[in-house]
């Protein structure tokens, strides 16, 4: 398997292709613990979810090592910070993960153990940087 993660590019594509996968997963992410849902309570999900297909994107290339994608991550990552204006405790990070990989496997039609598990891993390294930011 590539470390540039070209497999999740093309899974998040494949996961694109369906209109409710961005949906799905904020269904499945704020159900799944109870500080979440409160965090998004005064959000235009509208934007928040054009932000977060951008967000993955990015946070794929940045897992793969694209020198592009630091400076969206690092970005991203001071927003979620403790001084930043949406902040997340790191504790919460796994559970969007979970989320993510939860969403992916139920959407993409080619989805298997292993590439799951190469999205945990990829996403994991992302928000391994927003945490050491936090």
């Amino acid at each position: 398997m590539s470390s540039n993660y070209d497999d999740l590019q093309q899974s998040y594509g494949r996961c694109l292709r369906e209109k409710n996968f961005i949906a799905r997963f904020y269904e499945i992410f704020l159900d799944s613990h109870p500080a979440i849902a409160p965090m998004f309570a005064a959000t235009d999900f509208q934007k928040q979810r054009m932000a977060l297909r951008r967000g993955i994107s990015a946070a794929i290339s940045h897992a793969g090592g694209s020198s592009l994608s630091k400076r969206t991550v690092d970005r991203m990552a001071d927003v979620h910070s403790r001084t930043g204006h949406a902040p997340v405790l790191p504790e919460l990070y796994p559970y969007w993960v979970d989320s993510l990989v939860q969403a992916v496997g139920e959407v993409d039609p080619e989805a298997t153990p292993q590439l799951l598990e190469r999205w945990r891993e990829g996403m994991s390294v992302v928000t391994d940087a927003f945490i050491r930011r936090y």
